[in-house]
């Protein structure tokens, strides 16, 4: 859905009826109707392209496991950097842990 022009054309005459006092709010609105409409079409978009990239359940069960085994892997290597090289090991074991699940979450 697009803004028709006798809208904004509608919006100056309203501005020239009112003047400058109003002019604000006259401008307010139409960058309302304006923003709605850019809304609903990205919106619409966005539900195309979720329909044609849906993830399958087989793969989301792969992620989640991956998940869990990041958590689960995470504990030991944290009390490892932490006792071994502070809190600078600690930052480098979550990175790579996240890179990893990223990684995974983006491979098809």
């Amino acid at each position: 859905m697009t803004i028709p022009p006798d809208e904004l054309e509608a919006a100056l005459a309203a501005r020239r009826e009112l003047g400058s006092d109003r002019e604000a709010e006259v401008v307010d609105a139409f960058v309302e109707r304006v923003g709605r409409s850019i809304d609903r079409r990205v919106d619409e978009r966005l539900v195309e392209q979720r329909g044609s990239r849906s993830v399958s359940r087989p793969e989301k069960d792969r992620q989640f496991a991956m998940a869990i085994v990041s958590l689960v892997a995470g504990i030991p290597l944290t009390a490892i950097a932490l006792g071994a090289g502070g809190l600078a090991a600690l930052l480098v074991v979550w990175a790579g842990i996240v890179l990893l699940n990223v990684a995974f979450a983006r491979m098809r």
